[in-house]
This record gives structure tokens, C-alpha cells and sequence, in this order.
């Protein structure tokens, strides 16, 4: 699916998949070696991320029940945990330094099929 932010009206990512069962959100991008500048993973329900196993950073970015930004983590790296993002209701995972200059608290995303 295509991520697009509406507040800035630009595209995010061209290319997201949804992991929303409970082994599709445990495993996520565990089993990746990268993503490409386009790629990205929906996680939801989700308010908290590991990064146990994962072999490069992402950018994390929590999104609430109406997909505005919480709260955006960039270069998230391996072996870390992200903070529970009270009020998220799923979390955006993208390439490291993706959401640099393309999301920030606040903004409002929309996801195309």
C-alpha cells in the first residue's frame, strides 16, 4: 500500500505491507536483511516495538486511532526497545533517516490499497 501524508501532502512510502497478526507483528522485519527506500511495515495493533534480531535500523513512527503522528523515532537501532506511545493504535516501521524531512508529530497519514 502507498503511505501518504496528508498534512504535507506527500507520498511516504510506495510500497508498505500490514502485519496485523500476532505473528506477523512479532516477526515483522526480523527475517529482512533491508528495506528499500520505498518499502515499509504497517504494524497494528501496536504501542511498543522491539528491535531483539533485527539486523539494521528503522525509523518508527506511532500513529493513533485517526493515523495522526504521536511521535516519530529515527535510527531506531537493533537490540533496542521503543517506549510505549500512549494512545498509539499502530506504528509506522520505515528505512533508517526515511522520515527525516517527511513526518513529524502531528501530521496526519493516509494509506492507499
Amino acid at each position: 500500500m502507498i503511505v501518504f501524508n496528508r498534512t504535507k501532502k506527500s507520498a511516504v512510502s510506495g510500497a508498505a505491507a500490514r502485519a496485523d497478526t500476532f505473528s506477523g507483528r512479532l516477526f515483522g522485519l526480523i527475517p529482512r536483511r533491508s528495506l528499500g527506500a520505498e518499502e515499509g511495515l504497517w504494524l497494528e495493533p501496536c504501542a511498543m516495538i522491539h528491535m531483539c534480531f533485527m539486523s539494521f535500523p528503522i525509523d518508527a513512527v506511532f500513529l493513533d486511532e485517526e493515523l495522526k503522528v504521536l511521535r516519530v523515532i529515527e535510527n531506531l537501532k537493533t537490540w533496542r526497545f521503543s517506549p510505549w506511545v500512549y494512545g498509539a493504535r499502530g506504528v509506522l516501521e520505515l528505512p533508517a533517516g526515511r522520515a527525516a524531512g517527511r513526518i513529524e508529530t502531528g501530521d496526519l497519514l493516509e494509506f492507499r490499497a
